[in-house]
């Protein structure tokens, strides 16, 4: 059975650019000549200050728009630049972000090619490419209409600013997978959420070299367990396709069509269209991945893996359960 799917894409996010940077003008280029022939596509929406303002503070907001306003290049740290185009693009990325999840409520399944990403983009800091978190933004947007929204980031790296934004928060499940040990040093499998918020965070983090079994034994034993008790009305996907093994981060050993794989074990735990917003990935079989993504969620047949799972993996999942909500 095919389903009915969308990206928002458009030039506008060609605009912040550095060339000698991984997050550059030429992933979405990437992406876009891949994209398969039945997606439709919508031009890109942009963020109003009230949207930012929901996880950002007005000051943080105020500084990348100062900082675009005086042109040429500005470095926020070794990894985060902001050009003259900057936080107009930032906008359309936060905008679009809140529009693919418009349309996964309405019915259609959407995933907002855009750039830059925004997972590491805490309340109060741009760091990790990101300068607006995208994803929790459009989170927070939904917030306003529904009870409960689910974000799954499977990124290579883990999602701090996410985290950070929803951690005493029981209206937000917030399930990272990523590669242990690496950029920015958060997201251990004892960050589970305070207060409120106490088991709404679930981290699982993997050794370097981990393949899709040991992914899917993660998504289907905890995260699609999570989501069937936390019953989402909208499921976000931070979708970062840098744990591929072309990448040049290295460090996990996933091939395009496991993207597919991962995007079929949500399908099946949540009944509603799905949410997606690019995060990193700087690889060349990046726009495969995405075109793997698309496929799962048209309805084309996907094949499970049966491999095995590193016994690694299984102290993380069975840790993982005693903590769940």
């Amino acid at each position: 059975m095919t389903s009915q799917c969308s990206a928002i894409c458009g030039e506008e996010f060609t605009a912040h650019n550095m060339a000698i940077s991984r997050e550059n003008r030429a992933r979405i280029e990437n992406v876009i000549t891949r994209l398969p022939d039945y997606v439709r596509r919508h031009p890109p929406e942009s963020a109003g200050a009230v949207d930012l303002e929901r996880v950002h503070d007005v000051r943080h907001i105020r500084m990348i728009e100062e900082f675009s306003s005086y042109g040429g290049l500005h470095y926020i740290d070794m990894d985060t630049y902001v050009t003259e185009n900057s936080f107009t693009t930032a906008l359309f990325a936060a905008g679009s972000s809140i529009r693919a999840c418009s349309r996964a409520l309405d019915g259609e399944h959407c995933f907002a090619i855009i750039r830059p990403p925004g997972h590491h983009a805490e309340p109060d800091r741009a760091m990790g490419f990101c300068l607006f978190n995208n994803a929790a933004v459009a989170a927070a947007w939904a917030l306003e209409t529904v009870d409960r929204v689910a974000i799954i980031d499977w990124d290579l790296h883990h999602g701090n600013g996410t985290q950070k934004i929803f951690y005493r928060s029981d209206r937000v499940l917030f399930c990272s997978i990523h590669q242990s040990n690496a950029f920015p040093g958060t997201g251990w499998i004892d960050e589970i959420g305070e207060g409120r918020g106490r088991g709404f965070t679930l981290n699982a983090p993997l050794l370097p070299g981990s393949t899709i079994d040991d992914y899917a034994c993660v998504f289907e034993e905890v995260f699609a367990e999570a989501i069937s008790h936390f019953s989402p009305d909208l499921l976000i996907i931070s979708a970062g396709q840098d744990p591929l093994s072309d990448d040049p981060m290295e460090g996990m050993r996933l091939v395009p069509r496991d993207f597919g794989v991962l995007t079929r074990i949500l399908m099946e735990a949540h009944e509603n269209p799905l949410a997606l917003v690019l995060e990193g990935g700087y690889g060349p079989s990046l726009g495969e991945a995405v075109a793997a993504t698309f496929d799962a969620l048209h309805g084309e047949p996907v094949k499970m893996p049966y491999g095995d799972t590193r016994q690694s993996t299984r102290k993380v999942v069975a840790h993982l359960k005693k903590v769940m909500i």
